[in-house]
Order: C-alpha cells, then structure tokens, then sequence
C-alpha cells in the first residue's frame, strides 16, 4: 500500500451517498481515509452515522472559529465521537482560541489532532483583500501558521503552493493540503489548486481530494489517481 495519506471529502448530507463513497473507493493500494464537514456533521443523521464508522480514519472538518470558551466547550460536546482523528479549527481565531482548543482535545481524546485551518483555497490575493486582508496570501498563511505553532496544535492545512515555505515554519507537523484536483479536471470554487502528485512533491503529510473522486465512476477515478502517483 502506499503510505501516502488521501482523504476523501464526502460532501453530502445522505448517509447512502456516503456509504456508496466509502464503498466504492476503497482499495489495497492506497492509504484511504475521509474527510466529513459542516454539511453531513449538522444533517438529521450525520452524528449518529459519524460514531458508527470504526475502520476508517475521519478528519471532522468544522473549520471551528469563534471566542475560546465557546469553541472549547463545542470540542468538549465532541467526547462522545472517539472515532475521531483530526478535527480543525480557524487559525484567525486567534492564539488564545487555539491554546483553549488544544488543551479541551487533549482532556477529551488525546488520539484527537487538532489542525489549524489558514487560508481557504477558495481564495486569491485579490478576493483576501475585498474582506480587508492588506497582506497577501503568502504573508497571511505565514503568519497563521507561526500561530498554529505556538499553539501547539497537531498539524495545518493551506493549499499545496504554501506547502514547500511552510514546511520550514511547521517542523515536525502535519501539512494537510485541500484543493487537489487530477490532470485535467475542472478547479470549480477553488482558486489554488495542485495534482496529487505536485502536493506531495512539494511536502504535503496527506492531501484532501473531493469531486475528482466522488463525481462520476469513483472506482474510475481511484485508478486515475493512482496511475497519477506512479
């Protein structure tokens, strides 16, 4: 198998979808895992379903941001899920946020890693500035992820072209890249995307890929992206 870690995002709020997805992308020559967000974890069904996986790792990619009680006390409802592998929070929550995450997923799971979201791959310099970033992207990722540091926290996650700069800030953790596409494949609502193989080339720990797995034939699409890394 290769070691290389894949998360798969299963943006859906039907649990059939999601079952269909985990079946149909399992195989014995990757490392597959799954990424689940704000969408599935808040429908009817999604919790319960959540606490029922046992095999796979799941990365509950809630993107958490607000004051640090109230986003230490939303980690602390998380207890029951010890399923759970990595979960993430907002970095321009600030350092205090950060702390107050860390310490709650310590008390709660201490297998739980907490990863430090910088800027979304659906941004561009130009987009950051309309909701009044002076900086650019590369400062601002720069600048979160020196808080992710001295917060402690398990791991990042930021688009694969900050990988290579970052990888110097963050020693000895978890780069996890978003925004992957296939050769090929539309970008869609993503502005800075990389193929599986450039992500990893450029240092990423695991990468997070979504519609060029899940749309259309996914057993398909694993072959392509397996020949991709080849």
């Amino acid at each position: 198998m290769n070691k290389q870690k894949i998360f798969i995002a299963c943006d859906t709020t039907d649990t059939r979808r999601l079952n269909y997805i985990i079946k149909n992308s399992k195989t014995k020559k990757l490392n597959i895992n799954y990424k689940i967000g704000l969408e599935f974890f808040l429908s009817q069904k999604g919790r319960h379903f959540i606490s029922k996986i046992k095999k796979e790792e799941i990365f509950l990619d809630l993107k958490l941001n607000d004051i640090p009680n109230t986003c230490a006390s939303a980690i602390y409802s998380l207890r029951d899920l010890k399923n759970i592998s990595y979960l993430t929070v907002h970095t321009q929550g600030g350092l205090e946020m950060l702390k107050a995450v860390k310490k709650t997923a310590k008390k709660i799971n201490k297998k739980l890693k907490i990863l430090g979201v910088t800027v979304l791959t659906s941004f561009s310099n130009s987009s950051i500035k309309k909701i009044g970033h002076t900086k650019s992207i590369k400062e601002l990722v720069r600048k979160q992820a020196n808080l992710a540091k001295l917060a402690n926290l398990d791991g990042i996650v930021c688009s694969g072209h900050e990988v290579k700069f970052l990888k110097k800030i963050c020693k000895n953790m978890e780069v996890i890249t978003p925004g992957i596409r296939l050769v090929g494949d539309s970008k869609g609502d993503q502005k800075r995307v990389l193929t599986p193989k450039e992500a990893f080339k450029n240092g990423a720990t695991s990468i997070v890929m979504g519609r060029s797995i899940t749309r259309g034939d996914i057993k398909k699409n694993i072959q392509k992206l397996i020949k991709s890394l080849n």
